[in-house]
């Protein structure tokens, strides 16, 4: 095949997010080469592939692979994160020749792409660090995707990605963030919030099944109804599913033959470490987080169970209505996208990224799994005031004054009756936080005056102070 002939993009690890993505870009127009270490998978692939085959070049090793790619190459990496990227990239590099390009797709950590996009730097590649958000159907049918990289290398692919992404109203939910792991670091706090945003809505769930007695098909009812309101999101559509599907097995609802321990890949908790790093409360993802593993501890908590008893297994419908749940829900959901952006708008500034906020808001319109109604509000109220928390913006206090006492009254009614709903409790916990001018750090900075001499400050003066107890006076 003569060079000009020759496909400039090539892909590599044909799993289920690589092999959806490559069809992805097939069927947007672009020829790209395909390759994967085990052979026989790229062969199946290949075939597979339909139509679409005629734009995909097999290839069977690294070198053919390379080889098959016109100058300058543009390769995209769809493998697991950490290690396994380090290897690809050191292989690929002597094959490589000026100007070609390595985009990690994976879930790559911020850190590890800020260090291989500083290594590029020294080398004779080009390195882009992407987030791409959707899972399997966003990889195949259009997802969120949030470039991090040098100016120059996303600008080489904007034509490529911006066709594959997902689209809300005919524009590409596809955008760059900045330099180094920016992209990346944004995907990660996207993932943050889908951890808590996916707790919040089992803990309702819990309230329905355990508190209501409700059967998951009834359930499923009550999220296709919250579906159609402010709550409006790929989230809430999904649980309604899940809910209402029927086990083929035993006939059962699917929900009630689902062990209830959740996993997790780690972009969740690493959101979680960053923050405590940038000291940016994002108590609901904490939350999420912890839930999470607390799921995975099966044998303790019937442990538990048979120690102290289970929880009460009703709640008085008097106490607690649906339409009580779905407002705790909303209030909830808005507290944890605040804390999300707040800590982009942190990190925006102490890594020098600028990252533009409302941009990221309308790349999560569609295609991404957090996708939600509620986002382009979001995106206007972050263009009106970035560097304000999203809660005060107009549009989200008028939510959180209408909605919080409904947060309220769900965690009170949950703690009374044994159950727990620490997403939910987190967020209502920050939120009143943040209306409260007035805390009780004041007690804490004494304390440590006191055993460490760490000194305060005063509301009367400005400088360091010592208390009396430092002066020997009490």
């Amino acid at each position: 095949m003569a060079s000009h002939d020759l496909p400039s993009i090539g892909l590599l690890g044909l799993g289920t997010m690589g092999a959806n993505l490559a069809l992805n870009i097939a069927e947007k127009g672009f020829r790209l080469a395909v390759y994967n270490r085990t052979h026989s998978v790229t062969v199946k692939f290949h075939k597979g592939a339909g139509e679409l085959a005629g734009q995909l070049t097999p290839t069977a090793t690294l070198e053919e692979f390379v080889a098959s790619i016109k100058p300058p190459r543009n390769i995209i990496l769809m493998v697991p994160a950490g290690p396994i990227v380090d290897a690809q990239i050191e292989a690929l590099r002597p094959l490589l020749a000026k100007d070609d390009m390595i985009i990690d797709a994976g879930n790559a950590n911020f850190d590890d792409t800020n260090r291989r996009a500083e290594a590029a730097r020294d080398s004779i590649e080009m390195f882009l660090g992407i987030g791409v958000s959707g899972g399997e159907v966003g990889a195949r049918n259009g997802p969120s995707i949030m470039g991090g990289g040098d100016r120059p290398a996303w600008d080489r692919m904007a034509p490529v990605l911006e066709a594959i992404s997902a689209k809300f109203e005919g524009q590409p939910c596809a955008t760059y963030m900045g330099e180094a792991g920016a992209g990346h670091y944004v995907k990660m706090v996207h993932n943050g919030i889908e951890y808590a945003d996916m707790q919040m809505i089992a803990e309702v769930y819990g309230l329905m099944r355990d508190g209501f007695g409700m059967a998951a098909g009834d359930i499923g009812d009550v999220f296709d109804t919250w579906n159609k309101g402010p709550l409006q999101s790929y989230l809430i559509e999904i649980s309604a599913e899940v809910a209402k599907a029927t086990d083929a097995k035993t006939g059962k609802p699917m929900l009630d033959v689902i062990l209830d321990s959740a996993g997790q890949k780690g972009t969740g908790r690493w959101t979680a470490i960053e923050a405590l790093h940038r000291a940016s409360p994002v108590t609901a993802i904490d939350a999420a987080v912890a839930a999470r593993n607390l799921s995975s501890r099966v044998g303790e908590r019937k442990t538990g169970e048979g120690i102290f008893g289970s929880a009460p297994q009703s709640i008085n419908r008097e106490e607690l209505s649906l339409d009580v749940l779905e407002q705790a829900l909303l209030a909830g959901k808005v507290a944890c996208y605040a804390q999300g952006f707040a800590m982009l708008d942190s990190a925006s500034d102490d890594y020098g990224w600028k990252l533009p906020l409302p941009q990221i808001a309308e790349v999560w319109r569609e295609g991404c799994i957090i996708r939600s109604a509620m986002l382009d509000d979001m995106a206007t109220a972050l263009k009106h005031d970035p560097d304000s928390n999203m809660m005060f913006a107009d549009a989200f206090a008028d939510r959180m004054k209408s909605t919080h006492n409904g947060l309220r009254k769900v965690i009170a009614v949950a703690a009374t009756n044994g159950m727990p709903v620490p997403a939910l409790s987190a967020a209502l916990s920050y939120f009143d936080s943040m209306r409260t001018s007035r805390g009780t750090a004041n007690m804490i900075q004494g304390q440590r005056d006191y055993f460490g001499a760490h000194s305060f400050g005063r509301l009367d003066e400005e400088g360091a102070h010592h208390g009396p107890w430092a002066l020997g006076t009490i």
